[in-house]
């Protein structure tokens, strides 16, 4: 019972990955994209984490931390990116 229920929330994840990418091609703004992106590293981790319930083995915990890290940063520069228009300041040389 709890595989089958364990299925379906995978299938269902992978459902709203797909409409999320959706809007990510076709998003109206740049912000919308973003937000669709982050959505994105929402639903890939919580798809890891619950193949790691189902396979019923620890060995998925880093790298459920490696993607929502590498989200978290991958939503600031974008973030940085659409306020200034660059994600690193360089500083001139003088």
């Amino acid at each position: 019972m709890v595989e089958l229920v364990l299925m379906s929330s995978l299938f269902l994840l992978i459902l709203s990955i797909l409409l999320t990418l959706y809007r990510v091609i076709k998003g109206p703004s740049m912000p919308d994209r973003v937000q669709a992106l982050d959505a994105i590293g929402i639903n890939l981790l919580a798809g890891v984490a619950i193949f790691a319930v189902l396979l019923r083995t620890s060995a998925f915990l880093e790298i459920i931390l490696l993607i929502g890290i590498l989200s978290f940063i991958g939503t600031v520069a974008f973030a940085r990116f659409i306020e200034r228009g660059v994600v690193i300041e360089r500083k001139p040389v003088d």
